[in-house]
């Protein structure tokens, strides 16, 4: 339950390595086929339908797929390529490309305090990443308070108590109640005592379940009313296993919430990586984190780059 609260590195691994490490099983997928497909050969319908496949597999979805290989047949009547092994940078720049877009930091110097509300289904790693983005503007000098909004689940409430106790960090929670009262709550604390940011944790819940829906949105409305103008950025954090369906969440949390904020968590444990590329491809929202193993610093902000040098390198 406190895993996120590991530190879990080898002295002097990076991020770059732990990235590339990370996203090890999409790489499996992606480069044991790449490397045949751009070994050698004229470039060719079954090249093409080959590459297809292979990042299908890899989760890059349809849109994303069909993308790319444009991309690629552009680029090869453009430049005049014949052999497979000259369009390898082309699907390292077209990917680039794709994903440029969404890789953009979050800025939390507008507002003080800079309120964040996260939301989620069941198991997507919500309050894990809560403690994680806390370590990481903690040690960028921001002074931080914690909102245990997920009233439904007690372990969520004591993940968030362990983690204030150990790093000397603020956590607003009751033993039962409301979940927009506690946040409430937590907003007019974190203003009296001059916070930086405030992390606002809620439950679980399907899409489906759409009475569960309205109640997170009225944490929303709730959170308006504490601090007009917030929550400044809706965080909505996504377990990279479940692939395409990813899609569907994001939709339906962004028709409830108005999401403007994406984390994507364990993609260390998935071949499903390539879905980041899906994400980008249908809907224009940044991913501000990504997550690639369990430590504290295992969730770092998106940079579209060294993204697609660790997966395709």
């Amino acid at each position: 339950m406190l895993s996120f609260l590991k530190s879990g590195q080898k002295p002097g691994t990076g991020w770059a390595a732990r990235l590339k490490e990370g996203l090890s099983r999409t790489r499996k997928v992606l480069n044991t086929d790449l490397a045949d497909l751009f070994a050698g050969g004229a470039i060719d319908e079954t090249f093409y339908d080959e590459l297809e496949n292979t990042l299908l597999l890899a989760d890059v979805g349809v849109s994303a797929t069909e993308y790319l290989i444009g991309e690629l047949r552009g680029a090869a009547r453009r430049e005049g390529l014949r052999e497979r092994h000259e369009l390898k940078r082309t699907l390292h720049d077209a990917l680039l490309r794709l994903l440029g877009p969404i890789a953009v930091p979050l800025d939390v110097g507008n507002h003080q305090p800079f309120i964040i509300m996260l939301a989620g289904v069941n198991g997507a790693g919500k309050t894990t990443s809560i403690g994680k983005i806390a370590k990481y503007y903690q040690q960028r000098g921001k002074s931080i308070l914690l909102a245990a909004g997920d009233t439904f689940r007690a372990a969520a409430r004591e993940q968030l108590q362990v983690w204030g106790e150990r790093n000397n960090v603020a956590v607003i929670a009751q033993q039962s109640g409301d979940a927009a009262a506690v946040i409430f709550d937590a907003i007019n604390a974190a203003k009296a005592r001059g916070i930086d940011i405030v992390l606002c944790d809620t439950a679980g819940r399907l899409p489906t379940q759409l009475h569960l829906m309205e109640e997170i949105s009225k944490v929303k409305r709730v959170i308006a009313k504490a601090a007009p103008g917030a929550p400044h950025e809706v965080l909505l954090v996504l377990d990279a296993n479940t692939g395409q369906n990813a899609l569907n969440q994001v939709k339906a949390f962004n028709d409830a919430l108005g999401v403007t904020g994406l984390v994507l968590t364990k993609l260390d444990g998935t071949a499903k990586g390539g879905v980041i590329a899906a994400i980008a491809r249908a809907h224009q929202i940044p991913v501000r984190f990504i997550g690639v193993g369990e430590a504290v610093d295992d969730l770092q902000p998106f940079a579209a780059e060294e993204f697609v040098d660790a997966l395709l390198g």
